[in-house]
């Protein structure tokens, strides 16, 4: 049995042994890398990371890694953002000032409110379980990355700022935090981002990188 090939890009940023433990459990062959050429060959690229939107941005940059991660989406590889992974596949985002991200969804990064719908102060970055449930806009998940996920099961979530995307179309799954919605996956085409950490969300996140690896 031939075993599906994943490359997750090495820039420094971001939990990369236990996105590859996730998806050798899920049994794929994992390359880590920062190679532009080795990226581009790839058959799915994965694109993790935490901390600060232009950090990130900046080394993609440093690594000449933006252009190549943007190319994917032109040969329609599958990309899977994690984390700050997905919010970089956005336009921009208002950390610390705006920062054009990588464009490959349109929309925006903004802080998570640090007041909830019922004005009650809620910690922030936004840590722990949170409930999936499908977007106003996408009633479904079949065809998505969330094809073998129900609605009400848990992922975990550790951020600060969200992901808006502005179309609606591109918004598959939210969550809600103190009311608000929040984006928990996007996607458009052959990308996709996962707010919450699939790799550390059990049973619920090992489906969806399952899923990722034979899609």
């Amino acid at each position: 049995m031939i075993k599906p090939e994943v490359v997750v890009v090495d820039y420094g940023v971001g939990n990369l042994l236990s996105v590859k433990r996730g998806l050798e459990h899920c049994g794929a062959t994992v390359c880590l890398t920062a190679d532009p050429q080795k990226i581009l060959d790839a058959k799915r690229v994965v694109l993790p990371g935490v901390g600060a939107f232009s950090n990130a941005m900046q080394t993609l940059e440093s690594l000449n890694l933006v252009t190549v991660i943007q190319e994917l989406a032109q040969r329609q590889t599958p990309l899977l953002g994690i984390c700050l992974g997905m919010q970089l596949l956005l336009d921009y985002s208002e950390e610390f000032g705006k920062t054009a991200g990588l464009g490959l969804i349109p929309g925006q990064v903004i802080p998570v409110p640090v007041r909830s719908l019922s004005d009650m102060v809620q910690k922030i970055p936004h840590i722990g379980w949170s409930e999936l449930y499908p977007s106003s806009s996408n009633s479904e998940w079949h065809n998505t990355l969330l094809h073998d996920n129900f609605p009400g099961e848990a992922a975990y979530f550790v951020h600060s700022f969200m992901a808006v995307p502005t179309e609606l179309c591109d918004r598959i799954a939210d969550c809600l935090y103190g009311g608000h919605k929040i984006s928990a996956t996007i996607s458009r085409g052959n990308i996709t981002g996962c707010q919450f950490h699939p790799e550390k969300s059990g049973e619920v996140g090992l489906k969806i990188l399952r899923r990722f690896c034979v899609d």
